[in-house]
């Protein structure tokens, strides 16, 4: 296999929203290139990408997938991408070690709201990104108002190279307004022919030349300078300046591609060749330091782990991105993780489910690893001597979680290890072991993210589970201040248990003032685990109740906020203060002083006024304009509080506080009510009280559960 030069690599990510044409489009590029002999489709179920079983069902992209290429001398690297967010997980790696990425646009409907999730991550690590509108050539085509679409969204850097001649059934030709040249393509696509641009065309694609130069030529001061001298710039002084403006962020090129048909992908090909940066002009990673770090071919090896997938009869493979130097099969390297370490195994390259077998992998290229004993998502493996750790893939919060039950018993362990391998493969998958809850939670992207989850339990590790819905970390708390007071005595023979405790316990605020009619002698403030305070006060006037047993008196305070006396939830935001009590010479001690304190907190909180707090997330939805109205008022019977609003074009942004009860199934809801069109983030905020029935429906069910 080819060993080919880091300048002569491309590293491509294909992006866009499902059903853009991103996997027809690369399917296309491997066709054109030679590199497959029949071009498969999505509805066939037979494309190099698109290859897992789930896929196949599915007919879309659920997990990232790679593929290579050489195009007239080039190894163009491909990554086909899913455009649901659901699967956001296997895009954020994809985008980490890309050095172009390619925005596939349906033309059909313009920017949808996938892209403006993907654009963000495309930002982030500063990816030089063009745009490839694709499938000109359906009824329901419109060109131009994509463009304008994708102007609002991502700027005035979206600049035209490429127009569809003709629109809908009869598309056939592009005129390209850098060559200045129309592509008139046969009914069954491939090479076409280079013919004049139409008259009818001549004044528009005139224009979109001259605005096209001017974008170039105003990021380079010396193409400016021949600009103003000869009002021109050739072809070459417009890939150089091209190039530039790319690399910088200072254009987003645009294009036009018939995937389905291959009409217009060898341009795309060439326009990556010709002027799409190679990896040692990409964006430089950054060391987990925050400094940048310039890729070297003669340095010393390092590489970079992105993405771990599982074969039946293989194991783990393991891919990764080379950083620095070369790296070989039989290579020992240090994790900088944890300094063990590495011995490599073989290394592929990969077409789809291909795996083709290799025995080097040059600076700036993208392989595979199996069999390595010691190596995770983010982990850089370097030459020893040569400390380096380069900063990691930023997964996203999660959107949605499940609690998951084992029908059958005993199979706990076998749970453990299929949930670890799973949140191995995909980190956006976060799990939960609940010590709280008494409850394993599954926190995903969205409800197909979790149905693949699922089925990977079922047929992959032979697991009965099912998903339930998972309970709501609750807190209580007290509205007032009361006093309170328990007597523990107990004597059964032999040496016999006496404590006595008197508390003030009152809802606490951050800078509220010592209580009026108590000598504070002590505080203690205690950052509770679970959020919130418990401040403890040490109040005890003349030796009432011995200094060494405020240390039991406070565990029993806390033993009972963690096990809350309404509901069983844990009790937050609360001042206890010890002023008086009585103990024994003899029978007194820890345990005692710890159960008085435990049953004295419990009987005083129930008659605070207790409280039951829900906690509530800050959401964001993105969704279009057109059914703003149905999420809005969906918002409204969720308990959602509306904080702002936003507008890009014909994307909307709202922003509000809902309860986490209220959210458990709101993607589903969300996709169903919008025709799948709108997304939407969360992040914990804050706990609020919750209205008075659901306080009763929770303090009654844990009554219940007492009681069985």
């Amino acid at each position: 296999m080819k060993v080919y030069n880091p300048t002569r690599i491309r590293n491509v990510v294909l992006l866009g929203h499902s059903g853009s044409g991103k996997t027809t489009l690369a399917e296309t590029m491997l066709f054109e290139a030679g590199a497959i002999n029949r071009r498969g489709s999505v509805e066939e179920k037979n494309t190099v990408s698109d290859y897992h079983n789930l896929e196949k069902e599915k007919q879309k992209s659920i997990f990232s997938s790679f593929m290579n290429l050489d195009w007239r001398g080039h190894k163009i690297n491909l990554i086909d991408t899913p455009g649901t967010s659901d699967y956001i997980g296997e895009v954020a790696g994809a985008v980490r070690i890309a050095d172009t990425a390619i925005f596939v646009l349906n033309s059909e409907q313009g920017v949808e709201t996938a892209t403006d999730s993907l654009w963000k991550y495309v930002q982030k690590y500063s990816v030089p990104s063009m745009f490839v509108v694709n499938k000109p050539d359906t009824d329901q085509s419109d060109f131009w108002k994509t463009v304008d679409e994708a102007k609002e969204h991502f700027g005035r850097q979206v600049t035209v190279v490429q127009y569809p001649f003709s629109e809908g059934p009869d598309f056939h030709a592009i005129i390209d307004v850098l060559r200045m040249t129309m592509y008139e393509f046969l009914e069954k696509g491939g090479k076409p022919d280079k013919l004049p641009i139409p008259e009818s065309q001549q004044a528009r694609a005139q224009q979109l030349h001259q605005e096209l130069v001017e974008t170039i030529a105003e990021n380079d001061e010396t193409l400016m300078d021949i600009y103003f001298e000869q009002g021109e710039l050739d072809e070459e002084q417009m890939q150089k300046g091209l190039h530039i403006s790319l690399v910088n962020g200072q254009i987003y090129p645009l294009f036009v591609s018939c995937a389905a048909k291959n009409m217009g992908t060898g341009r795309v090909m060439g326009f990556l060749d010709d002027v799409a940066p190679n990896p040692l002009e990409g964006n430089p990673p950054k060391t987990e330091d925050g400094e940048v770090f310039e890729l070297d071919p003669d340095g010393k090896p390092v590489m970079f782990l992105f993405k771990t997938h599982s074969e039946s009869h293989v194991g783990d493979l393991i891919y990764f991105k080379t950083y620095g130097g070369s790296i070989r099969p039989g290579m020992d390297l240090i994790n900088s993780s944890n300094n063990s370490s590495v011995r490599l195994g073989s290394l592929f390259l990969t077409e789809g489910h291909k795996r083709i077998e290799i025995n080097e992998i040059q600076t700036g290229d993208i392989g595979a690893v199996v069999k390595l004993k010691d190596g995770e998502v983010n982990d850089t493996l370097h030459e020893k001597g040569h400390d380096i750790k380069l900063q990691g893939i930023e997964f996203p919060p999660t959107t949605i979680r499940t609690a998951v039950k084992l029908r059958k018993e005993g199979e706990e362990d076998k749970l453990g290890h299929a949930l670890h391998q799973i949140h191995r493969e995909d980190p956006s998958v976060v799990i939960e072991h609940s010590q709280e809850l008494r409850q394993v939670i599954i926190h995903g992207q969205g409800e197909e993210h979790l149905a693949v989850i699922e089925d990977q339990l079922k047929n992959r590790f032979k697991l009965d589970v099912e998903f339930i819905t998972p309970k709501i970390p609750y807190r209580e708390t007290i509205t007032k201040g009361v006093r309170s007071h328990y007597k523990h005595k107990k004597q059964s023979g032999g040496a016999g248990q006496f404590a006595e405790v008197h508390l003030l316990i009152e809802p606490y605020t951050e800078g509220m003032s010592p209580p009026d009619d108590l000598k504070v002698r002590d505080v203690q403030v205690h950052e509770l685990d679970w959020g919130g305070k418990l401040v403890f006060q040490n109040c005890i006037v003349g030796g009432v109740i011995d200094n060494r047993f405020m240390p039991a008196i406070l565990k029993g305070v806390m033993e009972k906020m963690e096990n809350g006396p309404m509901s069983g939830c844990r009790a937050r935001d609360i001042r206890v203060s010890v002023f008086d009590g009585s103990m024994h010479s003899v029978d007194s001690n820890e345990a005692a002083f710890k159960t008085a304190a435990r049953m004295a907190f419990r009987d005083g909180f129930m008659q605070a006024n207790p409280q039951l707090m829900e906690p509530v997330y800050e959401i964001e939805v993105t969704v279009p304009s057109d059914f703003m109205g149905d999420v809005m008022s969906d918002l409204s019977t969720r308990r959602g509080q509306i904080q702002g609003m936003d507008g890009e074009g014909s994307i909307q942004k709202i922003k509000a506080h809902v309860p986490l009860e209220e959210l458990d199934h709101y993607s589903t809801r969300l996709k169903s009510m919008t025709q799948g069109s709108a997304t939407y983030t969360r992040a914990f905020s804050h706990y609020a009280q919750v209205p008075h029935d659901v306080q009763k429906r929770v303090v009654d069910q844990n009554l219940e559960l007492q009681e069985a």
